[in-house]
């Protein structure tokens, strides 16, 4: 086992409490399909110590609180969760980004009044829509990805916000790299895609080794996300987005093939 590469980057993966949620929610945001029936869903829990009963008992309350669906032994996401696996699917894709014409995009906060819920809601929505806050109420962003996508979330900004589109700025390169923290994204991307090739060819030999990929997993998705996905106008030679994506592709692959035969 690779345990000397795993140490340069356990201050980002962290010493996880895999709690039942999140093995169960793991492991539906990252099947092939967004549904594994009760019996797959118990046994990927077992892999983690997660007994029987704790397993059942979570996905009934994952159903009540409206996260999951289930039908003939079988359960799927559901609300959020099956948003943030779309959110998660394209994070990992290659970035869907459009021809830059220079113009940026504004969301103004436009309501006087606003509740310390709908401050966060706002925040969290900006920020998966991959805008940088200029200043309180003001988040921007070059105007060169698809305006229609995480159609859920753009509703929170429009309820909140008025938009600007085709906007002229004269915000210098170094604001930029400042705004949406290029250098620190970039370090983290390059420190994890190492950790990834590490991980290529490892074979799984017990907990400890499928609860570190779990956390890498989760780790490398979170980060993907956070790719402001600017145009190569505005971002340092040798990005390294593609290349940790490139780097996750065939690690998931390899990971839930591993635990694919670990609990079948």
């Amino acid at each position: 086992m690779p345990t000397a590469s795993r140490s340069d980057v356990a201050d980002l993966v962290g010493d996880r409490t895999l709690s039942a949620r999140s093995v169960l929610a793991t492991a539906l945001l990252g099947a092939p399909q967004p549904h594994l029936t009760v019996g797959e869903l118990v046994a990927m829990a077992s892999l983690f110590g997660i007994s029987d009963g704790a397993a059942r008992t979570c996905l009934w309350r994952m159903v009540s609180n409206g996260e999951l669906t289930s039908g003939e032994g079988t359960y799927a996401l559901a609300g959020g969760l099956l948003e943030r696996r779309q959110r998660v699917d394209e994070a990992s894709r290659t970035a869907a980004t459009r021809p830059w014409d220079g113009t940026w995009e504004l969301a103004v906060v436009s309501l006087d009044r606003r509740s310390a819920a709908d401050r966060l809601a706002l925040r969290k929505a900006a920020t998966a829509l991959h805008l940088a806050e200029l200043r309180e109420g003001v988040w921007i962003r070059p105007d060169n990805l698809d305006p229609d996508r995480l159609p859920t979330l753009r509703t929170v900004l429009d309820l909140q916000c008025v938009h600007f589109h085709d906007a002229a700025t004269n915000i210098p390169a170094e604001t930029v790299r400042s705004l949406f923290g290029l250098d620190d994204w970039a370090a983290v991307a390059r420190r994890l895609t190492a950790a990834l090739h590490d991980e290529a060819d490892a074979e799984a030999v017990g907990v400890d080794d499928f609860a570190y990929w779990f956390g890498l997993s989760v780790t490398v998705v979170r980060h993907l996300q956070l790719d402001p996905l600017l145009p190569a106008e505005l971002i340092p030679p040798e990005w390294p987005g593609d290349d940790l994506r490139t780097a996750y592709r065939p690690f998931n692959q390899m990971f839930q093939q591993r635990l694919n035969t670990a609990f079948r």
